[in-house]
């Protein structure tokens, strides 16, 4: 599917409910939308061939197991050529859980879950300040995530 894909609304329905909870068997999902559980794979295996859900995902609460902070890195580069070898060497990073290309005064904005500053610190002046081609960065510590949700697509 293009973007701007044609999905009707039974396809809609059956996203909203798995982006609520990916879990749900198709068989409950049925149930609740009135079609056989059939009809839901089908329909699934379309949305997926078709590059509109891409995977699913199990979401962690990272301060229960231990990272207690939560940062974006506004990373300037020396260079916008430089983009694709620094965002090859900062995917090898696992703090970093998002990595954006952005326009603005970042070159590139980083999202990074760490267990405490000194960890934090130690991201940054070991791992992606030394990253050839990145000039310098600016940290921003995030006090609360008032929210995180997808689109809504009803």
């Amino acid at each position: 599917m293009s973007k701007g894909a044609d999905i009707d609304v039974l396809d809609r329905k059956i996203l909203t409910v798995l982006m609520n909870d990916a879990v749900v068997p198709y068989t409950e999902i049925a149930k609740q939308l009135d079609v056989s559980a059939g009809t839901i794979h089908v329909r699934m295996k379309k949305l997926m061939d078709f590059g509109v859900v891409t995977g699913s995902q199990l979401i962690v609460n990272p301060s229960i197991i231990g990272y207690d902070i939560c940062a974006f890195i506004g990373i300037f580069l020396d260079k916008g050529s430089a983009y694709n070898d620094v965002r090859q060497q900062m995917q090898a990073i696992p703090e970093i859980v998002e990595l954006h290309y952005t326009t603005g005064i970042y070159s590139i904005f980083a999202k990074v879950l760490c267990r405490d500053t000194n960890h934090l610190r130690e991201v940054l002046n070991e791992k992606i300040q030394p990253i050839q081609g990145i000039q310098r960065t600016e940290t921003f510590i995030t006090l609360e995530q008032g929210f995180s949700r997808q689109i809504n697509i009803i």
